[in-house]
């Protein structure tokens, strides 16, 4: 199993956070195993492009919410993790309140 879990859907409350306030963010490392994603639809087309972070953040957004990872974006950059054999992907974490 790659992830936790496949969700479809945010089930934590809007953060309202802006690109440039994701930014602010350090990265750390957090495993594909722990992460619940909140898309369950892949394109093959954005996993399989040369230039798919180009224009984006080049860290997935994870969001924590009681107690939980989710994948907020970054779908497919995990899911390119993962073909190469890595366990571990770097993020910015966004830790909210219960």
């Amino acid at each position: 199993m790659i992830f936790k879990l496949v969700g479809d859907g945010r089930p934590y409350p809007d953060h309202g956070l802006t690109n440039r306030e994701w930014a602010q963010i350090p990265p750390r490392q957090v495993r594909l195993d722990s992460l619940i994603t909140t898309k369950a639809m892949l394109d093959l087309h954005s996993l399989l492009a040369a230039d798919s972070t180009f224009y984006g953040d080049l860290f997935p957004h994870v969001v924590q919410w009681q107690g939980e990872l989710y994948l907020e974006d970054g779908l497919h950059r995990a899911l390119r993790a993962a073909l190469h054999q890595r366990s571990i992907l770097h993020a910015r974490v966004l830790d909210l309140p219960n």
